[in-house]
């Protein structure tokens, strides 16, 4: 499959369009707004407070809501591992990347953690299909865990002391993070209830689920859950764009510190994540084609909604953060095809086999 047929099988599939479509145009509209003062000079922050203490709880809570399935989970184990190592590594190398600007933390969170979610794993089910969603979604394990405790720390300005761990700890997004890990690997051992439901053939089949599977056993409680993590991306998105609107478009996208940061982030990151790969491949980590494309696009994102949201919630260079959320999502949709064919050009030199 060569440049251009990636290219537009990329930009033509709805679910890809569609999320670059809507995410750049929401933008767009809360730069208006702010602009013609319909929002006002506080609204962005008053956005990312619902999405931080609302929004994002329910989102991280719902996306552990699955079954298990112990083949994928098993043949994905490498994928697994990576998903908690390559931040390790990012968080260490961030820091060198940047090294010569003074308070570097949120241009290394917003490198560190990409839009996976809602860029990333629309473009792998493109290209990958099934196998691709299901790779992703074990990927994601380790970027939430990371997002949601290490992101905050770094960007709220919350020291790991004895005073404050407590308060950490309870911040509403990590609760939920945590218990939605422990339900979801612990789910067969919980107390199992019994749910009717109608298969594929139109006959009525019983299984059995956790009693904490509330997307099975509480589907009220879980539509709930369903609204307000549906308001993550499309407030986040407002919340830019209001961010934006304050600034001069024209300045905002000369910033060389927002290049530079686009660079990293669409060709340095993906780059370290192919040696590491090797490398570990090399020592007996399997992977295969689909885990290495998917992988590979879901590092190559421009910086995820949440990462935007603590930035302007908690003042830390929230002009940056949106400013490299819009350029980074423009050149991104040139970047992942080109990174598509790599790996297919790697993978034919049998480096991976």
């Amino acid at each position: 499959m060569n440049f251009i047929e990636i290219f537009i099988k990329t930009i033509e599939t709805q679910k890809v369009n569609t999320v670059i479509f809507s995410s750049l145009f929401i933008i767009m509209i809360g730069y208006y707004c702010r602009k013609k003062k319909i929002f006002g000079d506080n609204l962005a922050k008053v956005l990312t407070n619902i999405i931080l203490s609302v929004s994002l709880p329910a989102l991280a809570f719902k996306s552990f809501m699955v079954d298990i399935n112990h083949e994928i989970l098993h043949k994905g184990i490498g994928i697994l591992i990576w998903s908690i190592l390559v931040y390790v590594i990012l968080i260490l190398l961030s820091k060198l990347i940047y090294i010569k600007y003074d308070d570097n933390d949120s241009l290394r969170v917003l490198t560190i953690f990409g839009a996976t979610t809602t860029f990333g794993i629309p473009i792998v089910i493109a290209i990958y299909g099934e196998q691709g969603a299901l790779y992703s979604s074990i990927f994601n394990i380790g970027y939430r865990i990371f997002l949601y405790s290490y992101a905050y720390v770094k960007m709220s300005g919350v020291k790991m002391t004895k005073n404050n761990f407590k308060s950490m700890l309870l911040n509403p997004i990590i609760i939920a993070t945590f218990l939605g890990l422990f339900l979801w690997i612990f789910q067969e051992y919980l107390p199992q209830v019994n749910i009717s439901s109608i298969n594929s053939m139109g006959k009525s089949v019983i299984k059995s689920f956790s009693i904490l599977r509330v997307d099975n056993t509480f589907p009220q409680f879980y539509k709930v859950l369903s609204y307000l993590s549906g308001l993550a991306s499309p407030i986040a998105w407002l919340a830019i764009g209001a961010t934006l609107g304050s600034v001069n478009f024209k300045e905002a996208i000369s910033d060389k510190k927002v290049w530079y940061y686009t660079f990293v982030k669409l060709i340095i990151v993906p780059f370290t994540n192919i040696i590491c790969l090797i490398l570990l491949r090399l020592i007996g980590m399997p992977i295969d084609l689909v885990g290495l494309g998917t992988i590979i696009i879901m590092m190559t994102t421009p910086p995820g909604t949440v990462t935007v949201a603590y930035a302007i919630s908690n003042d830390k260079d929230p002009i940056l953060a949106s400013n490299t959320a819009l350029l980074s999502t423009l050149w991104a949709v040139l970047m992942v095809p080109i990174w598509i064919i790599i790996v297919e050009i790697l993978w034919s030199t049998g480096i991976f086999i």
